[in-house]
């Protein structure tokens, strides 16, 4: 049984608090970053290992849970992986020393990559063509809301409550979360006629193609975004005015993604990705003399994310478009091209900023993103690609 071509605003409503929970859990680690360091006695470099050992972890996992979804079903796999994910965010909360942490980390990055292509698989599934990239850009927007939002409430209430109580909220959540999905999301909702089928990975060709844009957007974006607060506190903002301009710019990431889905439906997929990365291009060095200038700087910051974020619905539409038997696959691999993408841009930005300054990582950052609109005009075709 389909949808009809209709996603039901309770699956749409579910799909973005599932997709606000994930965020919340993965950007509190930053911020928490500090008390983890107190009480297990390590560096905050070492504590830092966390962050990165999840992001790892759902590089390596989002291909195969996206694998898995598509031979025996998104909706099961999603409820398996909340279901995880509420168990990994408990031991998170209860682990007893580091290294216990970091195997814990190691478990909820795997099965947070279960659950977010998923989700974005089943909407992409269920969403009027016309309105499919409306309809993934409001369901991104829940990570976005996240990064404004729900991590800045966890920190809240991990200085009030530890991060004990932090965790073990958002093991309940995931819990109740793992249901409603279960509710909302028909059994036979979503099957494809080729789950059964093996995967040639001759035909994996046309994928790895579509993936490039991607890995060099998240590349040029993470470069910058990662020393943000490093380069802002450098000219000499204060902690508030560093809180201010990240709020900047998380306003407008939720703007720009919201917007890119409308703007994707309306002239395409190709095209709204192309002037994402040319328009990012642009905003850095506008940026870059914003800085110097000491003068614009939110708004150059909100509006270099709302243009950045106009790329990511419009690339994930096009690829639930363009293959269309293994979406949940496709956009698997595009979640791990993303997180391929910020290691590589965190390393870059900090060679930058290491050997020269953050003014040189915003060169770099602009120089990254015009790569990218040379590779998505060469590489993402006109019509629909061939499915693998």
């Amino acid at each position: 049984m389909k949808f009809n071509s209709m996603l039901p605003a309770a699956a749409l409503a579910v799909a973005w608090l599932t997709m606000f929970l994930v965020g919340t859990e993965l950007y509190v680690f930053s911020p928490l970053l500090p008390l983890l360091a107190a009480d297990y006695e390590v560096s905050l470099r070492v504590a830092g290992l966390s962050v990165a050992i999840f992001s790892s972890a759902y590089t390596v996992g989002a291909p195969l849970f996206g694998r898995v979804a598509d031979r025996i079903g998104k909706r099961r796999v999603l409820i398996w992986c909340m279901t995880a994910f509420a168990v990994a965010n408990l031991l998170t909360a209860s682990a007893p020393n580091f290294t216990s942490l970091l195997i814990v980390r190691i478990f909820a990055g795997a099965v947070a990559a279960g659950v977010s292509p998923t989700i974005y698989a089943l909407v992409g599934d269920t969403a009027p063509l016309d309105r499919r990239a409306t309809r993934l850009a409001l369901t991104v927007s829940g990570l976005l809301v996240a990064l404004a939002v729900g991590a800045s409430m966890a920190t809240l209430a991990a200085s009030s409550f530890g991060r004990f109580g932090v965790f073990v909220a958002l093991a309940g959540f995931s819990l109740i979360l793992a249901g409603l999905n279960y509710l909302v999301w028909p059994s036979q909702c979503c099957q494809t006629e080729t789950t059964g089928l093996p995967l040639d990975p001759i035909a994996l060709t046309p994928l790895m193609r579509r993936l490039m844009p991607m890995i060099v957007w998240s590349a040029g974006l993470y470069g910058v975004y990662t020393y943000l607060g490093t380069g802002l506190i450098a000219i000499g903002f204060t902690d508030g005015q560093v809180a201010r301009a990240i709020l900047s710019y998380g306003s407008g990431a939720i703007g720009g993604v919201l917007v890119g889905g409308r703007l994707a439906d309306r002239l395409g997929t190709k095209y709204t990705a192309g002037a994402s990365l040319a328009g990012l291009c642009v905003c850095f060095i506008l940026l870059l003399l914003a800085l110097r200038a000491g003068v614009l700087i939110y708004l150059a910051l909100g509006l270099s994310s709302a243009v950045a974020q106009l790329f990511f619905p419009a690339q994930q539409s096009g690829l639930v478009k363009d293959f269309p038997t293994r979406r949940a696959t496709a956009l698997a691999w595009n979640n791990s091209a993303l997180f391929m993408g910020i290691s590589l841009g965190s390393l870059i930005g900090g060679e930058a900023v290491t050997i020269g300054s953050f003014d040189t990582a915003l060169m770099i950052g602009a120089g990254i993103a015009l790569t990218g609109f040379l590779i998505n005009w060469m590489v993402v075709p006109r019509p629909a690609a061939e499915p693998f």
